[in-house]
């Protein structure tokens, strides 16, 4: 069972206070139960003083003279010459003795009920009890407040660094006090400034040379345009493309990060869309099981579905399916499907850019893209390998 920061606490100081609390008792008891019985025996030993005194002069006392119910410790001690007090527990209540030899053969012992002292001390037990038990609720629910507190300030660091985890890096936890969270917390924040000023200074950079590559890559396409037909313009044209396409994904990619994309809602049927998106592209197939309307931004979509059903053609081996189920749309090949260590960081922090996981070739940045106009439309992606072989990804779309 796993238990909070909090019910920890609680717990911990609950167990401490009925461990000092039952100390605390067990000592108390054994003081007065100990002081009870030394002052009940010097008292006795007193009065056996007094009737041997009495005895000897020949005045009655309540001392008797060799007694039959005499404790056999007692006579033993007594026939070596010790004046000895005795607390006897044999019978059901307790006898306290007090004897002594007053000539060769003769035992003088004076006895007295121990009941009073018992009862006494009994009822000194049920009071520390109840004490304990007030005082281990109270340290207790002291505890808990403590405990649930310090647990809520834990939960919110905790909560708020899953959030930077996930991209909202304006999160914040605000520190309280001076201890061991608020340093925690202190900490999560200057995390976050850090690594928002670290992926800014990765985006400017993205961004700033994105922008600087188009207006040569332009002109090198218009150039190759003049190339004399042949093997190699066509080997630089389409080296050309290539690159005009990273340029553009590298530019989409500064966008999604900088925030700065819009998106325009338009009511548009999911098939409609995936048919647009995979128009243009070979050994693709669209299946519709059941078709709906949805708000969204069409241009994204196809976008998404687009990079999608590519990369699958790209890193996987046709056909490739694209199932349109309602607002969810399933992209599926039949190739040997996400290697594990790639479907393990898509599952935890989400596709790396320039990382495929595949010897294929190719950017990486389809499934980046893919991701960030998915979240960027309030839709989410799914990636995991077909139990029938084959890598799918599935897109669900938001209905409102």
């Amino acid at each position: 069972m796993n238990l909070n920061v909090g019910t920890k606490v609680a717990l911990a100081v609950a167990a401490a206070a009925v461990c000092v609390a039952g100390a605390i008792g067990v000592l108390v008891h054994r003081i007065t139960a100990a002081d009870q019985l030394a002052t009940a025996r010097s008292g006795l030993d007193r009065e056996l003083l007094s009737a041997a005194d009495d005895h000897a002069v020949g005045r009655e006392s309540p001392a008797r003279l060799d007694p039959p119910d005499l404790p056999g410790p007692v006579a033993r001690a007594v026939r070596r010459d010790v004046r000895v007090t005795y607390l006897e527990h044999d019978g059901a209540h307790p006898v306290l003795w007090a004897a002594t030899r007053v000539s060769d053969r003769k035992v003088l012992a004076l006895s007295r009920p121990y009941d009073p002292e018992e009862r006494s001390l009994a009822a000194l037990d049920r009071t520390l009890l109840a004490t304990g038990a007030t005082a281990t609720v109270l340290v207790s629910l002291t505890g808990l407040v403590l405990g649930v507190r310090m647990g809520r300030r834990a939960t919110a660091a905790a909560r708020t660094a899953e959030r930077i985890a996930d991209g909202d890096l304006d999160a914040r936890v605000r520190p309280h006090g001076r201890d061991e969270i608020a340093r925690l917390a202190a900490s999560v924040n200057a995390m976050a400034d850090a690594l928002g000023a670290r992926l800014e200074a990765e985006r400017r950079v993205t961004a700033d040379i994105a922008h600087e590559l188009r207006t040569p890559v332009a002109g090198m396409s218009t150039a190759v345009g003049l190339l004399p037909p042949g093997r190699a313009s066509e080997l630089v044209a389409s080296g050309m493309q290539k690159l005009r396409g990273l340029v553009e994904d590298v530019l989409e990619v500064a966008r999604l990060d900088s925030r700065t994309a819009t998106v325009d809602t338009e009511q548009r049927e999911v098939s409609a869309m995936a048919r647009r998106a995979v128009a243009g592209l070979d050994d693709v197939c669209v299946r519709v099981t059941a078709d709906a309307v949805v708000a969204t931004d069409p241009r994204r979509v196809e976008r998404i579905l687009a990079n999608l059903a590519a990369n699958t053609l790209r890193h996987g081996a046709p056909p490739v399916e694209v199932e349109v189920d309602g607002p969810v749309v399933r992209v599926r090949d039949h190739g040997p499907g996400f290697p594990p260590d790639l479907l393990a960081v898509l599952h935890t922090s989400g596709p790396q850019r320039f990382r495929t996981g595949s010897s294929t070739g190719g950017t990486g940045l389809g499934l980046t893209i893919a991701t960030g106009q998915a979240r960027l439309l309030g839709a989410r992606l799914t990636f995991r390998n077909h139990p029938d072989g084959g890598a799918e990804t599935e897109l669900r779309l938001p209905l409102e």
